[in-house]
């Protein structure tokens, strides 16, 4: 498609949905898989001044039917896997993707605002029920001047996309900045490994979390693919291994981590692509369009100092749908609370530690998770991990790893990795091995199922066993 096209089509559709009854501060709402007409939606929306409601077409149906009464968009847009959910949602109006609305005026003005909220994306939920948070038309801006900066993009670029739109990281760290320089937009309906490794020739920069990443590594073309072309691979949504990184890198491309949230548009850290190999297992530096504090005790923290990531700036969201508490909890003097535990070196760069509700306090210390999880990755024959804290009456909480691995290894080999590496206090007690790790659609692990899961197990036969304390080395 053509940009003479794609303006075509968003000019059609800004009409139609005019002629449908969709006003300034309306909901538009999406049901589907990747589809050029997200894009058009979402630049029809912007000139009437109405809101993009991307659906997680994962969710159930019951879900979606929450999230639907919850925002009551005026019309919902489907593609062709999705009509018989749409049709039997209740009090909605729905279109097919192909369906050509009405035309509206010809003489139709719109006076939409750089500060009009444009895009409510619900969040995965890991932790929760998903909430609504609302982006506005400057947001977008904003978060697409620090992309384009971030991967110096020009019309030149040819991005691929292959994650999921109902989340910002694949509506916004690539495609929605790529829009502005008149780059070229390659779009995958849904991730294939080896349809992404073939288009990854064709590319300059892509977008991946963890594990699709990993998976397009595995796959059969890799090793003989042609990444000449390839700037960089940006990544993020998680804690990512260093190991993958440089994976990537030994092929001579670029690995850039993007640190944000949905509330941050996602933007809010991020790597030069100049300096990505440099500076490997950062999360990059602050955004050249917000600002950053590291808060730890209620005060800013020196460099070195673990503390929680506060961002400010026009890429920060201006509330929760219909939320005012946790807006108001989120939201300190403009200051978002990540939630988020970092560090910020002497040159600026900053390192993720781990998430603040991660955290499990045993004995009255901080233990990581992520600290714990970035020495088992690398330990052979370990293909997935995850700790998470068990309730013990005596230290409050105790660190479990739930492991995905090869047969043949132990519990005793999976720990005894971790001596001499980090405090004893911070040892995982037991191992739990399982099939999977749960994940939601951008690959983040679901802590909150793998807590309930080790707090409803013992450790016994076949699923792990205890470590009894070391009778010498660090206190703990």
């Amino acid at each position: 498609m053509t940009y003479a096209e794609f303006a075509s089509r968003i000019d059609a559709r800004a009409r139609g949905l005019a002629a449908n009854g969709i006003d300034r501060g309306d909901r538009v709402a999406w049901y589907g898989l990747n589809h050029p007409e997200i894009f058009v939606l979402l630049f029809a929306c912007a000139r009437l001044g109405a809101i993009l409601v991307p659906i997680n077409w994962r969710l159930a149906q019951a879900e979606v039917a929450e999230i639907i009464a919850n925002c009551q968009p005026g019309l919902m847009v489907h593609d062709r896997h999705f009509r018989e959910q749409a049709l039997a949602l209740p009090g909605i109006r729905v279109a097919a993707v192909d369906n050509r609305l009405p035309a509206g005026s010809p003489d139709r003005r719109w006076e939409a605002l750089e500060d009009d909220p444009l895009l409510l994306v619900f969040t995965s939920g890991s932790t929760g029920k998903p909430k609504g948070v609302v982006l506005t038309q400057n947001a977008l801006s904003c978060n697409a001047e620090m992309s384009i900066e971030a991967h110096r993009m020009g019309p030149d670029a040819s991005v691929l996309n292959v994650l999921p739109l109902f989340h910002v990281g694949g509506l916004n760290i690539l495609p929605t900045p790529a829009f502005s320089v008149g780059a070229t937009v390659m779009l995958h309906e849904r991730f294939d490994p080896d349809a992404a490794c073939a288009a990854l020739q064709e590319a300059t920069h892509a977008i991946t979390v963890p594990t699709v990443l990993q998976a397009i590594i595995d796959s059969d073309g890799w090793k003989s693919a042609d990444l000449s072309s390839l700037l960089s691979i940006s990544i993020g949504s998680t804690d990512v291994p260093v190991s993958l990184i440089q994976a990537v890198q030994s092929r001579g491309v670029p690995v850039t981590q993007i640190y944000g949230a949905t509330e941050t548009g996602p933007l809010a850290i991020y790597q030069h692509v100049d300096e990505a190999i440099a500076t490997t297992g950062s999360i990059g530096r602050a955004g050249s369009k917000c600002g950053i504090r590291i808060v730890r005790d209620g005060r800013d923290a020196e460099d070195g100092e673990p503390g929680e990531i506060w961002v400010k700036g026009g890429n920060v969201t201006m509330e929760y749908w219909h939320n005012p508490d946790l807006t108001e909890s989120a939201l300190l003097d403009g200051w978002f609370r990540t939630g988020d535990v970092a560090k910020r070196d002497e040159n600026g760069f900053y390192w993720f530690v781990d998430r603040i509700k991660h955290v499990i306090i045993s004995g009255g210390e901080n233990i990581y998770p992520a600290e714990i999880e970035r020495i088992l990755r690398d330990v052979p024959g370990v293909l997935e991990v995850a700790v998470v804290g068990r309730a013990d009456p005596k230290w409050g909480e105790t660190p479990v790893a739930v492991v995905v691995a090869d047969d043949g290894i132990t519990s005793d080999e999976i720990l005894g990795s971790l001596h001499g590496r980090i405090a004893r206090f911070k040892h995982p007690k037991t191992v739990e091995f399982v099939d999977a790790l749960p994940r939601n659609a951008m690959g983040k692990v679901v802590t909150a199922e793998l807590r309930a899961l080790v707090n409803r197990t013992q450790p016994g036969p076949g699923i792990g066993c205890s470590i009894p304390e070391s009778s010498g080395g660090e206190a703990g």
